[in-house]
């Protein structure tokens, strides 16, 4: 029942069930803007969350993770959560600035958007409004 909408320049893509993603990728195929929604797995929780989300970044591999900002206390349409905007460079070495939010309600999901950081101040509201509008 979860719902991610996503730009309608964005195109959907294939993932774990239970998850959607939708990207917006340039000629070369590199990604521009990236939106996933996936089910809480972990630990997560609102009041932790600024502290969880770059450390499971860390966890994954990314180097170079620095929190830019964070607020919890957020409304969303399912429930309260909280958010983090930070940047990394994946093991790849590709960087992006990313809005990682967790949303609590009767079902928590995250919610994460990603841009290359030339590319962030462009897709930053597209991420947010999707992030917004997101249905758990």
């Amino acid at each position: 029942g979860a719902a991610l909408p996503y730009p309608g320049s964005w195109h959907a893509l294939t993932g774990d069930r239970g998850t959607a993603s939708a990207a917006l990728r340039d000629t070369a195929g590199d990604y521009v803007g990236y939106l996933n929604l996936t089910p809480r797995q972990s630990a997560e929780s609102v009041a932790s969350w600024s502290s969880f989300r770059p450390a499971h970044n860390r966890a994954e591999g990314d180097r170079e993770v620095r929190v830019l900002a964070a607020a919890r206390g957020l409304r969303f349409r399912d429930g309260p959560g909280a958010c983090v905007e930070d940047s990394y460079t994946t093991v790849t070495g590709a960087r992006y600035v990313e809005l990682a939010c967790l949303i609590s309600g009767a079902r928590s999901a995250v919610v994460v958007g990603a841009a290359p950081p030339a590319q962030w101040r462009a897709q930053e509201p597209l991420i947010a409004r999707a992030i917004a509008s997101a249905t758990l």
